[in-house]
C-alpha cells in the first residue's frame, strides 16, 4: 500500500505516524517492517526515526505470514456434539484457541487434531477447522469445521451476521436501562495496541444487546447477545457503559470488591444452520463451576 503524507503530519516520526494509519500494526511490528526493508520511503530505505514531511509517499508492504504446522495433543476437551461436518465443544476457560506467540502448544487447535483424525489442515496448518473464537479466559460453546465446505458455509455466517450468540456475563453495577443496546465503533487502542477501545479513531461498527436477569449488592447477571463480533466486543462494551466484566483484568476494575480468577463471560448458547442439511441448529453449554459459584457467593450477600 501506499501512503502520501499531508502538511498534518509533518515532522512526525516515521513509526509513529504510520501506527495512526494502519489499524492491525503495532510499532514495533512496524519498526521490524522498516529494518527488513519492507517499508520505502519515496523509493529508499529509511529508519524508524525518519521524520515525515508534506508530500512523501510511504510504500508498505507487508509479507505474508510464514505458517507453522500446529500438532496434535491430548488435551481433555468438551464436546457437546460431533458429526461429519462440525465439532461443537464447551470451551474451558484458560484454554487458548490457536497457536499464537507465546502459545505455541496447549490450545484447542492442537487438542480437536488430537480428537479429529480426519481435521488434516482445514482452514490452515496452525488454525485447522476454527471458524470464531474466544478469549482465553472466555468460556462456552464454539464450533469448528471438519472440512472445507463446512469451513466456508460455516464462515460465511458469521460474516453475514446470521448466527445468533447469546452469553452469560456478571458486570460490575447495575446496568441503567436494565435492558438495551450498547453500539459504538471498536478499533485498536491508540494508547495500548493490545487493547480495543470503543472509542477509535478509526474502527468498525459493533452493536450489543443486554438484559439485566438478576441483580446482588453490588453486580448484575447479564444476558448479552452480541450482533456482530469484533475482537473483546462484550468486554469492550460493557466497559464503555459503565459495567466492566467482574474479574476482566484488562479493560475492568483493578481494585474490585468482588474477586474473579477470570472473566466471568460465558458463551451460554449457539445458533446456526448446519452445513450439511443447512437446517437451524442450537447448541448450548451450561455455566461453568466458577461462575455458578460467584453467583451463589453474590446472592449470600
Amino acid at each position: 500500500m501506499k501512503i502520501k503524507a499531508t502538511s498534518a503530519s509533518a515532522g512526525q516520526r516515521l513509526d509513529v505516524w504510520l501506527e495512526k494509519r494502519i489499524e492491525d500494526l503495532s510499532r514495533s511490528r512496524i519498526q521490524d517492517l522498516i529494518r527488513e526493508g519492507h517499508i520505502t520511503l519515496d523509493g529508499r530505505a529509511v529508519k524508524a526515526h525518519q521524520k515525515i514531511s508534506e508530500g512523501m509517499v510511504v510504500t508498505v508492504n507487508i509479507p505474508p505470514p510464514v505458517e507453522a504446522s500446529a500438532v496434535a495433543e491430548n488435551i481433555p476437551i468438551d464436546v457437546i456434539h460431533e458429526d461429519k461436518d462440525i465439532i461443537v465443544v464447551n470451551k474451558q476457560p484458560g484454554l487458548v484457541v490457536h497457536p499464537a506467540a507465546g502459545h505455541a502448544r496447549g490450545t484447542l487447535v492442537n487438542a480437536l487434531l488430537f480428537h479429529c483424525k480426519d481435521l488434516g489442515s482445514i482452514g490452515g496448518k496452525i488454525r485447522p477447522g476454527i471458524v470464531h473464537r474466544l478469549d482465553r479466559d472466555t468460556s462456552g460453546v464454539m464450533v469448528a469445521a471438519k472440512n472445507d465446505n463446512s469451513l466456508e458455509f460455516l464462515v460465511n455466517q458469521f460474516r453475514s451476521g446470521e448466527v445468533s450468540k447469546e452469553y452469560a456475563a456478571i458486570v460490575h453495577g447495575r446496568p441503567r436501562p436494565s435492558k438495551g443496546t450498547v453500539e459504538t465503533l471498536i478499533g485498536r487502542s491508540t494508547r495500548d495496541r493490545k487493547k480495543m477501545s470503543a472509542s477509535p479513531a478509526r474502527g468498525r461498527k459493533a452493536i450489543t444487546h443486554y438484559e439485566v436477569t438478576e441483580t446482588f449488592e453490588e453486580t448484575s447477571l447479564l444476558r448479552v447477545r452480541p450482533h456482530t463480533g469484533r475482537t473483546h466486543q462484550i468486554r469492550v462494551h460493557m466497559a464503555h457503559a459503565g459495567h466492566p466484566v467482574v474479574g476482566d483484568g484488562t479493560y475492568g476494575r483493578r481494585h474490585a470488591a468482588t474477586a474473579a480468577m477470570r472473566q466471568m463471560l460465558h458463551a451460554k448458547t449457539l445458533a446456526f444452520r448446519h452445513p450439511g442439511n443447512g437446517d437451524e441448529v442450537t447448541f448450548h453449554a451450561p455455566l461453568p463451576l466458577d461462575m455458578l459459584e460467584l453467583i451463589e457467593e453474590l446472592r449470600g450477600h
